[in-house]
């Protein structure tokens, strides 16, 4: 038994057993896709992981390849899925993992892990599942993987709260060395064209609100906890130190705690002046907390992310979203008093969703100037219902709602209008195959199919904002 000294937290204590214990083992790492930036959910548990003796071996599928694999196998495999899309890489790469290693546990973390648990388990893709603030209990279980203690066997029918870890951890810097080059993923694009080397921080994980359809509520449940502010601004350090001209702050909303997204900005405006960030913020917050947007500006903010998701009120509290179409017009020009473009993204394609509403949703970012700060993707995205989603709480008996495919991680649904599945297809076909394509040619383009009819021209737009090279999805 180990005795904890006055004034040392339990977690600060587990992370210091390594300063007198011998390396228990080697653990390979693995992130598929962090929206095309380095992966933060590699560099924080390596961080926890060296601190406990372990040396860890990184690999991210999203710039390198299973040939990359490190020669000496390890005692054990994390793999990292914070998103579906990572998750739909990672199985298939650990199929590959386990024929070239298959005595090596695999654990999977991240929100689509704890979402998508019981097919992990039940089908043996995974060992052990862990979602939420998970560092420590993925290091435990590496130390079980790794030591004479047996790991305790997969059992599939977990429930989602008992995997959902939500106490606030004290976690040292996130360990970055190791990880590809910050040069191999996306660029932020100044308004003037020119591109820098992005890096991306989390000041804060979870989120205080419970929109249906978000991915992180399930596993919160409306609990977010800050990171240590010595942490963050010890990581926006050594990505400056790497090259980044240009931060990305990827809370699920950096407004949840306003004081400490001003104390993190302004630690970043003092100490390295001509970096510029970008951030996303709910409608409501951009609204209820605008004294604190323009100090934001002031720090080197260049743009925001704002979930608008739709032009219906009815849609909208479907969704439980907190704000109005009239909240997200009242929202626009107080972003361009203080010159910081906001990027709206949207949810065009729900159940709910009719062809007037879609060419409503149309009409209204052309009729406010916003097509250049839309990526065509975002006008093809389709709602995704994970297992777990909140969505499923008010919506079960929905004619809609058809049955779970743990195979696909989500709920099928079709649309009461089978054009409208049909204008989905048509409008992602369109949008992937044109890729060289300006954002106003291809707005023309998928308007006119939304009404079948030629294209014709659009309103005047604003010229496109500043923004990352890789566009969002999930």
């Amino acid at each position: 038994m180990v005795s904890t000294p006055a004034g040392v937290s339990e977690h600060q204590r587990l992370l210091r057993q390594s300063d007198s214990e011998p390396t228990t083992g080697r653990v390979l790492l693995i992130a598929c896709y962090e929206s095309g930036l380095q992966p933060l959910n590699l560099a924080q548990p390596k961080a926890v992981l060296e601190h406990r003796g372990f040396a860890v071996d990184v690999l991210d599928l999203s710039v390198q390849t299973l040939a990359e694999l490190p020669t000496e196998p390890p005692n054990a495999i994390a793999v990292s899925v914070p998103m579906q899309t990572a998750l739909r890489l990672a199985v298939s790469a650990v199929s590959a993992l386990r024929s070239r290693w298959p005595e090596i546990p695999i654990a999977f973390y991240g929100l689509y892990a704890g979402l998508n648990a019981r097919y992990l388990l039940e089908t043996g893709t995974a060992d052990h599942v862990l979602a939420g603030e998970s560092e420590l209990a993925l290091a435990e279980w590496c130390e079980q993987a790794t030591g004479s203690q047996a790991c305790p066997p997969a059992a599939a029918e977990i429930p989602l709260q008992a995997l959902s870890l939500r106490t606030r951890l004290d976690l040292p810097q996130p360990d970055r060395h190791g990880l590809p080059d910050l040069e191999r993923y996306a660029r932020f694009q100044a308004a003037d064209g020119s591109l820098h080397t992005a890096g991306q921080v989390a000041a804060s994980r979870g989120c205080l609100h419970t929109c249906r359809h978000c991915p992180v509520v399930p596993v919160y449940r409306g609990r977010f906890f800050i990171r240590d502010l010595e942490s963050v601004t010890g990581d926006i350090r050594q990505q400056v130190e790497a090259g980044a001209g240009h931060i990305s702050f990827v809370d699920p909303d950096f407004l949840n705690g306003p004081g400490h997204a001003l104390k993190v900005t302004e630690w970043l405006h003092r100490t390295y002046p001509e970096v510029t960030f970008d951030f996303t913020a709910k409608v409501e917050h951009l609204l209820g907390r605008a004294r604190h947007l323009a100090a934001l500006k002031a720090n080197g903010a260049v743009f925001v992310v704002s979930a608008f998701e739709a032009v219906s009120d009815d849609i909208l509290e479907r969704l439980d979203k907190g704000h109005t179409v009239r909240d997200m017009e009242r929202v626009l020009p107080l972003l361009a008093e203080l010159d910081l473009p906001v990027h709206p993204t949207w949810l065009p394609f729900t159940p709910w969703t009719s062809r007037r509403d879609y060419l409503d949703m149309l009409d209204w970012i052309e009729g406010h100037g916003l097509v250049n700060a839309v990526p065509p993707v975002q006008l093809a995205l389709r709602l995704l219902i994970p297992p777990h989603s909140r969505l499923l709480n008010s919506n079960r008996g929905a004619q809609w709602l058809e049955r779970l495919e743990p195979a696909e991680f989500q709920w099928r649904w079709h649309h009461p209008d089978p054009g409208m599945d049909t204008l989905q297809v048509q409008v992602e076909r369109l949008v992937a195959d044109r890729p060289d394509w300006s954002g106003e040619q291809l707005f023309r383009q998928v308007r006119a199919l939304a009404e079948d009819t030629d294209e014709r021209p659009l309103g005047p737009q604003l010229p496109p904002p500043p923004r990352l090279t890789e566009d969002w999805f999930c």
